[in-house]
């Protein structure tokens, strides 16, 4: 299981990534086109071309989690479109996303608990 943190490093690759790639595949993603260490822990987060779907990679210690999920119908409507290869987003902002909401709205929704 993939467990979503607050201190978790996420990075997103902005471009689109053919979805047939898998952990190797996605890995070398990481290293030639986001010049980052796929083993760094860091959660990289991936879209298919028609953004109906995302992939999720990341290195625990001990291997490589991997999970996708696919709409039923319609698209990511709040996939960053931004210039250069990838951005960082806080846990709050995946999410948003992985609801199909708009992450840069998430940040300005939610309020930290204090205590």
């Amino acid at each position: 299981m993939i467990q979503i943190t607050p201190q978790m490093k996420i990075l997103v690759a902005v471009e689109p990534v053919d979805f047939r790639k898998g952990i190797d595949g996605l890995a070398a993603v990481c290293r030639q086109a986001l010049n980052t260490d796929p083993m760094s822990g860091t959660l990289f987060v991936f879209c298919s071309r028609r953004r109906h779907a995302i992939k999720c990679l990341v290195y625990d210690s001990q291997g490589f989690w991997i999970c996708q999920k696919r709409l039923s119908s319609g698209r990511y409507t709040g996939w960053p479109r931004v210039e250069g290869s990838s951005i960082r987003w806080d846990p709050l902002q995946l999410h948003a996303l992985l609801w199909n909401g708009d992450p840069a709205q998430a940040a300005t929704v939610w309020k930290p608990l204090v205590g």
